[in-house]
């Protein structure tokens, strides 16, 4: 089993920046896949950038690509957020998630999830 706990989120102006954490503990991740989800009220849950864990190959939805990075901790089985120019559209729930395999951007390619983290960009 695989926990996963995500902090950081909270409330910024437009424009701004924060960093997301997704601390893991349990089964060694040296195999795992991790990847950011973000769910806004009224809509589906969406893919937001993915990272492979032993190499480090990073994949993001294209809405965030030059103004979010994910990477990752090894020693502190951490995977991060950093989000940067934030805009009024990135108001989320934002979710960690991981698997055992080589994961993707599909909700069914991640089998463990974190419970979440309130992000609100004000406008």
């Amino acid at each position: 089993q695989v926990q996963l706990v995500e902090s950081g989120g909270g409330l910024v102006q437009a424009g701004g920046s924060l960093r997301l954490s997704c601390a893991a503990s349990g089964r060694t991740f040296s195999s795992y896949a991790m990847g950011w989800f973000r769910q806004a009220p009224g809509k589906e849950r969406e893919f937001v950038a993915r990272i492979k864990w032993s190499s480090g190959w990073t994949y993001y939805r294209d809405s965030v690509k030059g103004r979010f990075t994910i990477f990752r901790d090894n020693a502190k089985n951490t995977v991060y957020l950093q989000m940067n120019s934030l805009k009024p559209e990135d108001t989320a729930v934002y979710y960690c998630a991981a698997t055992h395999t080589i994961g993707g951007t599909s909700l069914y390619d991640y089998d463990y999830w974190g419970r979440g983290t309130q992000v609100t960009v004000s406008s």
